[in-house]
C-alpha cells in the first residue's frame, strides 16, 4: 500500500486532537521515525556502535534507556564516560550520576570528557537518583529542548535506599524495596525521556544465580525492572589482557561488547576492542582487525595490503601497504581512504533486513505446514 488509509487517516486525525503530547506516524518513509529515535550517540568503539544500532554512525539511542551491565573491571564505567565524551562533541550536556565514589578526572580527560562543562553529582539512594533525573528532564522542557544531553547513572548496583541507609547491618528480610521503587521510577521515566533529546545510561553489575547448571547464570540486581524499560542492554567482559613489548607489563585489556537486548536493531551481535589504561579505547585497532577478518585486507608477514577499488565499477585505484602500526596514523590523514574502510566495514558488518512480502497468488490453502514461502 503506497498511500495512507482513509479510514487510518481519519483515526490519526483524531488521536492527534485527543492526545496533543503524542503522535501518530507512519511508517511510509525512511524519515518517519515513530520511535523517537532523532540522535545517536557513539560508544568510542565504531564496532559497537554498529553492533548496538545496525546502520552508519549508530551508537546508543537518543530517548531510550541504555543498560550496561557486566562484572567487575569489564569497561562498564569507560563505556559510559565515552559517551558523554561524544556528547560534549555534539555540543550537548553530560550528567555524570556516581554512587560509588570512584570517578578518575584524569582519565575522563584523557578521553576527551571536558570535566570542566561536566556535571557531576555525587548521590547515595534511588530515590535521589530518579528524583534527580526528572528534575533535568524538568529543566529541558522550560528551556532548550533540543538540546543534546546524555544522563550517566555509575552504577545502580552501587545505589542503596533511604530506608537501607537509615537501617543498621543486621539482615531485616528480603531486600526488595530497591526493586519496587525502581520499577516504579521506570514507568515514568521511560515516558518523560521519549520525548526528549535525552540519553539515560545505567550501568549494573552482574551478580551469578545460585544452582543454575544450564542457560544465563548471570543476573542484575535492583530487579527486573530496568532490562524491561531498558531498549537496549550491553554486557561487556575483560577478554584478554595486553603486554607491553617486555611481556611483562599489562598496559591494556581486550574488551567484549555482546548486546543481549535490542530493540532498535538485531540482538546478539558482538563486538570486541582493544583498552589501553592510558589512552582509552583503540578504535582503529577494532577496524583492522574487522578488515582482517572480513578479508578486507591482505596480510603478509608484517605487511598488510589495501586494495582501494571504485564503488561503482569495482576497478582497482590503488594499493595501500602498511604496518599495524602506521595504521591510525595513516587513517588520520587520509579522510578519504579512511571513509572508504569505514563503508567497507559498514558493507560486511550490517546486517541486511531481508522484507519479502507475499502476493495472493503465492497464498497455498492447505491445511499442512508450508516450510517455505
Amino acid at each position: 500500500m503506497s498511500e495512507k488509509d482513509k479510514l487510518a487517516s481519519i483515526i490519526a486525525d483524531e488521536l492527534n486532537k485527543q492526545f496533543k503530547h503524542q503522535k501518530v506516524a507512519y511508517f511510509l518513509d525512511e524519515d518517519s521515525n515513530p520511535t523517537d529515535v532523532t540522535d545517536w550517540i557513539s560508544t568510542g568503539s565504531t564496532m559497537l556502535d554498529i553492533a548496538i544500532s545496525n546502520k552508519p554512525n549508530g551508537g546508543v539511542a537518543v530517548g531510550k534507556i541504555t543498560e550496561l551491565n557486566g562484572l567487575e573491571g569489564s569497561g562498564k564505567s569507560l563505556i559510559g564516560s565515552h559517551l558523554l565524551a561524544s556528547t560534549q562533541r555534539k555540543d550537548g550536556v553530560a550528567v555524570y550520576i556516581d554512587t560509588e565514589s570512584a570517578v578518575s578526572p584524569e582519565f575522563l580527560e584523557a578521553i576527551g570528557v571536558d570535566t570542566k562543562s561536566m556535571l557531576y553529582v555525587h548521590l547515595e539512594t534511588v530515590e535521589e537518583i530518579f528524583d534527580t533525573i526528572e528534575t533535568i528532564v524538568t529543566k529541558i522542557r522550560e528551556s532548550d529542548k533540543d538540546r543534546l544531553v546524555t544522563i550517566l547513572v555509575d552504577s545502580l548496583a552501587a545505589a542503596s535506599t533511604k530506608v537501607e541507609m537509615d537501617a543498621d547491618f543486621d539482615k531485616d528480610g528480603w531486600a526488595t524495596a530497591k526493586a519496587i521503587i525502581i520499577s516504579k521510577a521506570m514507568r515514568k521515566i521511560t515516558q518523560m525521556i521519549a520525548r526528549q533529546k535525552v540519553a539515560l545510561v545505567f550501568t549494573n553489575q552482574l551478580r551469578q544465580k545460585l544452582g543454575v547448571m544450564f542457560g544465563d547464570p548471570w543476573t542484575t540486581s535492583g530487579g527486573k525492572a530496568l532490562p524491561f524499560h531498558a531498549s537496549t542492554r550491553i554486557r561487556f567482559k575483560n577478554a584478554g589482557q595486553i603486554k607491553d613489548t617486555s611481556k611483562k607489563n599489562t598496559i591494556g585489556i581486550k574488551i567484549k561488547g555482546q548486546v543481549i537486548k535490542n530493540r532498535l536493531g538485531p540482538p546478539m551481535r558482538t563486538a570486541e576492542f582493544p583498552l589501553y589504561f592510558d589512552t582509552g579505547i583503540d578504535d582503529y585497532g577494532s577496524w583492522l582487525n574487522v578488515m582482517k577478518e572480513h578479508k578486507l585486507v591482505k596480510v603478509g608477514g608484517s605487511w598488510y595490503t589495501l586494495p582501494e577499488t571504485d564503488i561503482d565499477t569495482g576497478e582497482l585505484i590503488k594499493e595501500h601497504k602498511f604496518q599495524s602500526k602506521d595504521f591510525e596514523n595513516l587513517m588520520n590523514t587520509n579522510s578519504t581512504l579512511r571513509q572508504y574502510c569505514y563503508d567497507r566495514i559498514c558493507e560486511a558488518c550490517i546486517l541486511k533486513y531481508d522484507s519479502k512480502q507475499l502476493g495472493v497468488d503465492d497464498v497455498v490453502e492447505t491445511d499442512e505446514v508450508v516450510d517455505e514461502l
